[in-house]
């Protein structure tokens, strides 16, 4: 396959997208359904409930840059590339360890203690976290050895959340229709309790039935550049007589831990991801707890949300190549401040829940898309590192992640069920910090994009490296360069606009 981002025919951009499917599945159903299912189907004690959420947030962040490391420095099983061996390595795990989270403990009773069954959980819920984390890293690390032009990389990335949006929809209406089939038995109320347990357990099992489809369509339709110590394969558009053009510096992971640039990203991103993954896990308990809507909610509002998202996501290339990146990114931040005031005023949400969800889901589909599209500029050209790039932005966020959701569920002033009003306008304050607060400091991180842009301090100041093999010959270029060389001679410089 060729570097030029031009040659990635449609069906090998929607073979990618789908690659990351079981996983988009599944964590819908974890960000989402988890704190409600453990806390007010199995009736888990919020700091039970939040510890299980932490643990598989610290597996995820620690396995994520081991994870990046290794598929950096691996070269893959026989003749698969090594990024694709790291997908299937993570799929199977995610398949063998999901369907036991969303399900009641194996031979647990009404008797046995909450402690038992959170030890119960905790082995599943590492092996998905692994299987997760590995899958994602291969899949995001993919990006920049597809495709080198700017734009191609927003427009795979746009092409990755498009079907993001997608799974949350299938999870969030698959969720709605077994709700509504629940709803002729005359024993089940609008309330979550016990009988709702074989809703989550169904759910379960239809999202791991279509992500192992979706998993088995990528793998045969990805194909993985392999190539051994960097040098590509020659073709009819590779010249007989010619050197490889000087290169820029290549960075280990060790120089990325040098570069001011490599922090100024990795904090966008994990603001960026507290405002997604937050808001989507407190959602639920907003709605039930605080606004007292019917539990059928908790499928409905999110479905606006992702369904506002991927409408926002079918313009986003042509819009960040209009005002940039960064002014994309400040947009969709406008806008989650805009439902965090709502949200902040309007205390007896009616049907007007709607339209604030609109403004979540088209703010957070736009500043995820636009994060992930920075990182991948960051990168550049050093793709032999680049999944230490995204591991390690990962662990940011999913340290940040677990630690929040423990101290907001370890400040929680009700232990099992309401009990006061304190309880009922909790999760209130909860969201409205979550989006607008968090938004708040995002904005600041992005400022420091804007006066101090990002560029590698390491490839700017040291010479070129030019390959071995060399040996002293001219490049010969011919009479009409790639479609893209122009995009690609500012894509070395590895600068963030």
């Amino acid at each position: 396959m060729s570097d030029n981002p031009s040659s990635l025919h449609v069906c090998q951009r929607l073979s990618y997208a789908v690659g990351h499917f079981l996983n988009d599945l599944c964590a819908s159903m974890w960000f989402t359904y988890l704190l409600v299912y453990y806390h007010s189907v199995l009736g888990f004690q919020n700091t039970y409930a939040g510890v299980l959420l932490l643990a598989g947030q610290i597996a995820d962040g620690i396995c994520t840059p081991l994870i990046g490391y290794e598929s950096d420095n691996t070269a893959g099983c026989g003749t698969y590339g090594k990024r694709k061996t790291w997908h299937l390595v993570g799929t199977v795990s995610v398949l063998v360890s999901f369907a036991f989270i969303f399900n009641q403990c194996i031979g647990c009773n009404a008797n046995t203690p909450q402690f038992a069954s959170l030890v119960y959980f905790l082995p599943f819920i590492i092996i998905f976290q692994f299987g997760w984390a590995a899958t994602q890293i291969s899949h995001l690390s993919l990006i920049p050895e597809l495709v080198s032009c700017e734009y191609a990389k927003v427009e795979l990335t746009a092409y990755r959340y498009a079907f993001t949006v997608v799974a949350n929809i299938t999870v969030y209406g698959a969720a709605w229709l077994f709700f509504h089939l629940q709803a002729g038995h005359e024993e089940i109320t609008d309330t979550l309790g016990p009988a709702d347990i074989p809703v989550f357990r169904n759910l379960s099992l239809l999202v791991l039935g279509i992500g192992a489809i979706t998993s088995l369509f990528f793998h045969l339709g990805t194909q993985e550049k392999s190539y051994a110590t960097g040098d590509s394969e020659p073709g009819e558009r590779q010249p007989l007589l010619s050197a490889p053009k000087p290169v820029t510096a290549r960075l280990l992971w060790k120089h990325w831990l040098l570069e001011p640039s490599f922090y100024q990203v990795a904090l966008l991103y994990m603001s960026t991801r507290l405002i997604v993954n937050l808001s989507q896990t407190y959602v639920s308990m907003y709605l039930t707890n605080t606004l007292l809507l019917p539990k059928n909610y908790i499928a409905t509002i999110p479905l606006v949300m992702y369904v506002s998202g991927f409408a926002s996501s079918l313009i986003m290339k042509p819009f960040s190549k209009l005002i940039g990146k960064s002014m994309t990114y400040f947009a969709g931040l406008l806008l989650i401040m805009a439902f965090g005031y709502w949200a902040l005023l309007d205390t007896r949400m009616g049907s007007s829940v709607y339209g604030a969800a609109v403004l979540l889901g088209t703010g957070s589909a736009t500043i995820l898309v636009m994060s992930l599209s920075l990182t991948a500029d960051l990168i550049g050209d050093q793709t032999q590192s680049g999944a230490f790039v995204y591991g390690a932005m990962s662990f940011t966020d999913k340290l940040a992640n677990g630690l929040v959701v423990m101290l907001i569920q370890g400040l929680h002033p009700c232990q099992t069920e309401l009990c006061c009003p304190a309880c009922v306008w909790y999760y209130h304050y909860v969201m409205v910090g979550v989006t607008g607060g968090v938004a708040m400091a995002a904005s600041i991180f992005l400022c420091s994009l804007l006066i101090w842009p990002v560029r590698l301090r390491r490839t700017k100041n040291e010479q070129p490296v030019v390959d071995k093999e060399a040996k002293g010959l001219p490049v010969i270029n011919g009479l009409i360069g790639t479609e893209d060389q122009d995009i690609d001679d500012t894509l070395d410089q590895a600068s963030v606009n």
